[in-house]
């Protein structure tokens, strides 16, 4: 029988952190997010309405500004967020280590996190890493750095609960050199979180990673179990101008074609929306069919990034289009 979060940190309370994840016994997650089955279409009847063939979980960059992220001042604590999606009447959470970056090893802290987690009910899928070096990075010294940078993620993730950590694969030069540093640091961390049961999963997340067919084709050389993709619904410029502006953008639904095949994890990116509650970048409906279409039955996040209406109402517009989409497909 699975043990729960608080007998997990009861039981395991004597191990430091910092340790490496050899040392643990098994993982409370299963290494795969989902179970690659695709839901049956059912016509809802008019009293009722059709179970979703996903689950809806909320990304903290949601609340990056709340949480004082881009020269905001922080009107919420990242213990908060828990409780914060309760609110909105999700049950599932997906973490940015920015908001907790020096916490990693404090197990105390993360303890905590898991406590406020338990308390309202809520479900810890995964922790997003950035800042820790390119996994990429042409230089072996850098790069083993990078890797090795992401293990303290790892623990804590698998602390947590958690099946996966979030990282990049970035790096400078070629896109063939890329993908061959790329192949051999995902492929390095992922060795590490197979020891603990957990997933090492990559988003499109700009630069060659933007590109479905360069990521899908590291995927394929790394060829592990634990080792995925996060397509990301609104990531897929490889160009960035002035101010943020993307002079090159990849097809979105070409790209999340590409990766789904890999995926462990969904992100619904949502910037603005219409009068009728429409995704004014992203068709909802072609996307998420093509999520359905290759099996996936998992979570998908909702990670709401626009700046036309106030975060809170932005969570609430995503989640309503998935829940509306869900019931059309």
């Amino acid at each position: 029988m699975k043990k729960t979060r608080r007998n997990f940190i009861k039981n395991s309370s004597q191990f430091a952190l910092g340790l490496g994840v050899a040392g643990f016994i098994g993982c409370k997650n299963d290494t795969s997010a989902t179970d690659n089955n695709t839901s049956k279409e059912t016509t809802p009847s008019t009293n009722s309405k059709k179970e979703l063939f996903f689950k809806i979980s909320l990304a903290q960059w949601s609340l990056h500004r709340a949480l004082g992220m881009r020269e905001t001042a922080a009107t919420m604590d990242n213990l908060d967020f828990a409780a914060k999606t309760k609110s909105f009447g999700i049950d599932a959470v997906e973490y940015v280590n920015q908001f907790f970056k020096d916490k990693a090893k404090d197990t105390k802290y993360i303890d905590e996190m898991i406590k406020r987690a338990d308390d309202n009910g809520i479900k810890n899928l995964l922790i997003m890493i950035d800042r820790e070096g390119d996994l990429g990075d042409l230089d072996d010294k850098k790069r083993t750095q990078a890797i090795e940078n992401h293990y303290q993620w790892v623990d804590a993730a698998h602390r947590m609960g958690c099946h996966s950590i979030r990282v990049n694969a970035a790096g400078e030069g070629s896109a063939e050199d890329v993908a061959k540093a790329a192949v051999d640091g995902l492929g390095r961390l992922a060795e590490y979180g197979k020891k603990a049961g957990l997933n090492v999963i990559v988003e499109n997340h700009g630069g060659y990673s933007s590109d479905g067919s360069w990521l899908a084709g590291v995927m394929k050389q790394i060829n592990m179990d634990n080792c995925g993709t996060l397509p990301d619904f609104g990531n897929f410029c490889l160009e960035r101008g002035e101010k943020w502006s993307c002079l090159k953008e990849y097809d979105r639904y070409k790209g999340t074609t590409e990766l789904m095949p890999f995926a462990k994890a969904v992100s619904a990116k949502a910037h603005d929306f219409d009068n009728d509650g429409n995704e004014t970048h992203t068709d909802f409906v072609k996307i998420m069919k093509i999520v359905k279409d290759h099996g996936y039955n998992g979570y998908v996040g909702i990670e709401y990034e626009g700046s036309s209406m106030g975060e809170d109402e932005g969570i609430i517009a995503t989640k309503k289009l998935l829940e509306k989409v869900g019931q059309m497909i």
